[in-house]
């Protein structure tokens, strides 16, 4: 596992990093050859997410989410976007790709150990596709969420809210 993905990580929800790190570990494994897992965004705070969904709108740029602050699991450390990291240097969103030549996309791979966890996959979405993205819900609603962040129904000591 790389820095950048071991560094995501601990800034999650101390309820998920250990099952996270657990996944992207048994993909690394099953890719073997050239490809391994990056995630490119773990916890998103709610100021960060008001600013991307700015973005577009009241912002330059080009629209990146329509999810507003409080309104995406990234923003409780409960959800990860992943790409593939072709031979430490190059990132990959090809999701057709069998960079380990074992039969089977890596993307592919990498989408079913997640969803033997448990974690519910952007890419089964009907509205909006997001295939680099999971999220592990514990049964809650974004605004079941929120209403505890606004609560401060938070882990003693830190931001996260109680799950």
């Amino acid at each position: 596992m790389d820095k950048v993905t071991q560094d995501r990580i601990k800034l999650l929800h101390p309820k998920v990093r250990d099952e996270v790190s657990k996944i992207v570990n048994e993909a690394n494994n099953l890719l073997t050859k050239h490809s391994q897992i990056r995630i490119v965004q773990g916890l998103r705070t709610i100021e960060e997410q008001n600013d991307l969904y700015a973005q577009g709108r009241t912002k330059q740029g080009k629209k990146v989410t329509n999810a507003k602050g409080g309104s995406s699991f990234h923003n409780y450390g409960l959800a990860v976007d992943f790409c593939l990291l072709i031979d430490d240097k190059e990132i990959s969103w090809n999701m057709a790709k069998d960079y380990d030549e074992d039969g089977k996309a890596d993307w592919t791979e990498v989408v079913e150990v997640f969803k033997k966890y448990g974690w519910e996959w952007g890419g089964n979405w009907s509205s909006i596709k997001d295939y680099p993205h999971f999220q592990k819900t514990f049964g809650y609603t974004w605004q079941k969420l929120l209403d505890k962040y606004n609560k401060s129904d938070f882990i003693s000591g830190t931001k996260y809210v109680n799950i």
